[in-house]
């Protein structure tokens, strides 16, 4: 949501969306940063946006805007600053001091976008930069640019950078976010893009409009059969442990530890988005 756009924060607290960004980079004019700014976090101040959680996008620190922008995100008690371009592990730690110097509480956490071929070769040294990086965001619009790729249905062209972006957010427990779906008439298009992150293994997708939300929604949702088979998976394996059986076979496909596990991370998302109604 634009910082400048007062109208649209204040419908997002009625969206059914995960997570709500307050855009004072790419979507501010220049001469309306400091507004924009001011206006976001009194936005995030207000509250009123129940279990979402909210970010703010700052603009990089390198302009005028950026350390004041961090500052201003942690006086609004936003859940994380979204940082575009981010290229280093040292990118990283620069914010990591600067809200460290505006005494922003730890909890804050740093989601860094992944939008540069040097950004995507780093993404891994950028997961592991610091505690505070929370997510890793891909900016898919500009890395297919600086690529010299083409947008093609299929994505090809990005799958190496994306999946690059997936083993560095899995091998440091961050989550990863993939890029926007800019043509908002191309519903096709958005569905599929949709299903191939999370085949791959995103966490979500970053939205530009809310009518995107329900495609992504059901796209990164297990499914009713996805909830039943790991309810099932859970159950077989408790009642062969407490029988103390090793092996477990469910309509007769082996069933192991890994899983298990993979069934409860299933059950818990599912919860989770039952629990938001």
């Amino acid at each position: 949501m634009p910082g400048a756009n007062a109208r649209a924060m204040d419908k997002a607290r009625t969206l059914p969306a995960d997570v709500i960004i307050f855009d004072l980079e790419d979507a501010v004019a220049p001469a309306a940063k400091v507004a924009a700014r001011e206006q976001a976090a009194a936005a995030a101040r207000a509250g009123g946006y129940g279990s979402r959680e909210l970010a703010i996008r700052i603009n990089a620190l390198a302009t005028p805007w950026g350390k004041d922008d961090v500052a201003a995100a942690g006086r609004a008690g936003v859940d994380a600053v979204v940082v575009p371009k981010v290229e280093s592990a040292s990118d990283a730690l620069d914010v990591e001091r600067a809200l460290a110097a505006a005494g922003v509480p730890e909890a804050l956490a740093i989601w860094c976008m992944i939008e540069t071929p040097r950004g995507v070769l780093a993404a891994a040294a950028i997961a592991a930069a610091s505690p505070r990086v929370g997510a890793l965001v891909v900016g898919t619009s500009d890395l297919t640019k600086d690529l010299r790729a083409r947008h093609t249905r299929d994505r090809a062209p990005l799958v190496p950078s994306l999946a690059l972006c997936v083993l560095a957010a899995r091998a440091s427990g961050a989550a990863v976010l993939d890029g926007v779906h800019l043509d908002l008439d191309d519903e096709e298009g958005f569905e599929t893009a949709c299903r191939q992150a999370a085949a791959m293994g995103f966490d979500g997708k970053t939205l530009i409009h809310p009518k995107q939300i329900a495609g992504a929604n059901d796209a990164f949702a297990p499914s009713d059969d996805d909830v039943t088979w790991a309810r099932r998976v859970v159950a077989a394996h408790a009642a062969a442990e407490a029988e103390g059986r090793g092996i477990v076979l469910l309509d007769g496909r082996l069933v192991e530890n890994l899983h298990v596990e993979d069934a409860r991370r299933v059950i818990a998302l599912a919860d989770a988005i039952g629990a938001r109604g």
